[in-house]
Formats: structure tokens, C-alpha cells, sequence
């Protein structure tokens, strides 16, 4: 609609109107937040749930609507696309762009429950941050360091153990929990100093799915291996979508069904984390090959 604009307009239109569509629905969700602290009533708080959640929604789908106004782009999702809204789900992808999290909310939308990440414990005290994110029920995790750990033997597990309490709500609710297994996002110059063995990737960090399935591994239902690829944007990508510059977006999904073998004590079981490590480090080769054979079109 816009795409004929030139970029030195475009980008602070599309800049604003993604400012002003966060404040909208984020003082939305942050009023929802402060009714559901001053009102700590079960029932009340599941009455919030979903004016808040559509909101979340809203939120994503304004976002697809200003990408897809200011640039002409291709959007395709591509393998084992059968899911639904009902079902407990574990997302796992590469990190490519901070438009990763605009794509994977567009992804969700309509087709699996809305995208929830976990997030450090210490984001609750954020000014409106931490009361939107927890009006949203994002799940909190606490986590110690070894050395800390060797100073407070005693609280060996509790970090387990108080995600699982932030997790019970979801025992009931159709969830969707969202981790970027490389920990940040994808740059030419990280790769470098990684110098490990993929061509588009980075390394993968298993202790992150390993906390996750030990925390709620029992409710999900399928883990879904999502690629995210931008192959006529190799530069800055998220400069290129708010110039109108953006081409073609390639969402790709594997659905692993197989979830019980990837529960287990990581941090005690020698034996199951290895295998954790080589079964996550085929799956980034696979994944690795996968972008190369996208790229070679």
C-alpha cells in the first residue's frame, strides 16, 4: 500500500506507528496488571485473562499490518503446518532479527496459543515492564550460578522448583513457551568468534530447553523447531523492514512429537545431558543445512 514510499519517509512513519501500537496495547495490558494486583482474586484474575490476551493479539496483528502496508513482502510458512489453539507447544528457533519476535507473533496468530517467554525473575521489578509481562503470565525463572550454588548448598533445585509454581496455571490453559536456543541474536561478527562448525547459525545453548522440558516438559504436547529466514535481506533486517525494503520472509516448521526423551535432570544426570547436547546439535545442523539449501534458490 505504502511500499512506493521512499525510506527516509517511511522508516519514521513505520517507526511511530509500531511506538504508538506498543503504547496503546502495552497501557492496556499494564492497567490489566495493576486491576489484577490490587484485585488478588482467582476468578477475577481468569475473568482478565482474556481481555488481555486479545489485546496481546491485537498488539501482533496491527504489527503484521503495518509490515505488510509499507513493504512488498513475501510471507511463507512451509512443513507441518497442522496446529491448533488447544494444544501445549514448545517453540524452538533461530534468532536472526529483533523482527523474529514480530514474525513468531504473526505466526501464532489464529494458529497455536499466544507465544509466552520465560524471563528472568529480577524483570518484575521493571517499571511497566514487569506488570505487563506478568499481567500476561509470562513465567518467571530464577536462576542461581554454581558458584553461587557451592556458597547456598541449600538452595540446589529451588530455581526448579519455584518455575514449576509459576507454571501451574498453565496446566489448564493451551500455552505456547518460546526460546531462542542461541541465546542472541545472529551477526556476522559472533559467528567469528564462535568459530563453530555451522554456516548461518550460532551455537546452540541446550541448558535453556533443558530447564524448560524439566519445568513443564509433562504439558507439552510437541515441540516445534521453527526457521526463521529473511534470504533477500541479509543485512540489517529490521532496518530493512522499516525502510519498506523487506522481500520475503520463510517460516519453516518441524513438529517433534517425541517430547518424553527430552525430559530429564540436566544439571544431575551426566548421561542424559550429553545426549541432550547431541540430540540439539543435529538438530542445528539439520537446521543449518535446511537455510543453505533456502539460500541456494
Amino acid at each position: 500500500m505504502f511500499s512506493f514510499l521512499p525510506s527516509f519517509i517511511a522508516m519514521p512513519i513505520t517507526f511511530t506507528l509500531f511506538c504508538l501500537n506498543l503504547a496503546f496495547c502495552g497501557s492496556i495490558v499494564f492497567l490489566g496488571g495493576l486491576l489484577k494486583f490490587l484485585l488478588p482474586f482467582k476468578k477475577f484474575h481468569q475473568v482478565l485473562f482474556y481481555p488481555m490476551h486479545a489485546t496481546y493479539r491485537l498488539w501482533a496483528l496491527v504489527n503484521y499490518l503495518i509490515l505488510i502496508s509499507f513493504n512488498q513482502v513475501n510471507i511463507t510458512i512451509k512443513g507441518d503446518t497442522d496446529l491448533n489453539t488447544k494444544s501445549w507447544y514448545l517453540l524452538i528457533a533461530n534468532h536472526q532479527s529483533w523482527l523474529d519476535i514480530f514474525v513468531l507473533s504473526y505466526f501464532a496468530y489464529n494458529r497455536i496459543p499466544a507465544p509466552k517467554y520465560f524471563l528472568k525473575d529480577s524483570l518484575k521489578r521493571v517499571p511497566f515492564v514487569g506488570m505487563a509481562c506478568w499481567a500476561l503470565d509470562m513465567p518467571f525463572m530464577r536462576r542461581y550460578s554454581r558458584s553461587y550454588l557451592k556458597k547456598n548448598p541449600h538452595l540446589i533445585g529451588k530455581d526448579i522448583e519455584t518455575t514449576k509454581k509459576s507454571c501451574e496455571k498453565f496446566k489448564n490453559t493451551p500455552t505456547t513457551i518460546i526460546n531462542f536456543v542461541e541465546g542472541t541474536r545472529f551477526t556476522d561478527e559472533k559467528h567469528r568468534r564462535q568459530n563453530n562448525n555451522f554456516k548461518h547459525l550460532l551455537t546452540p545453548k541446550a541448558s535453556g530447553i533443558a530447564f524448560t522440558m524439566e519445568t513443564m516438559g509433562e504439558q507439552f504436547d510437541k515441540v516445534l523447531n521453527v526457521t526463521l529466514l529473511y534470504p533477500q535481506n541479509p543485512g540489517h533486517v529490521m532496518k530493512d523492514m522499516l525502510k519498506g525494503k523487506l522481500k520475503e520472509i520463510i517460516i519453516d516448521v518441524e513438529q517433534i512429537t517425541d517430547v518424553d526423551k527430552l525430559r530429564g535432570h540436566y544439571s544431575k544426570d551426566v548421561e542424559f545431558k550429553k545426549e541432550f547436547h547431541r540430540w540439539l546439535t543435529q538438530l542445528w545442523h539439520k537446521k543449518d543445512e535446511k537455510i543453505t539449501n533456502y539460500l541456494s534458490k
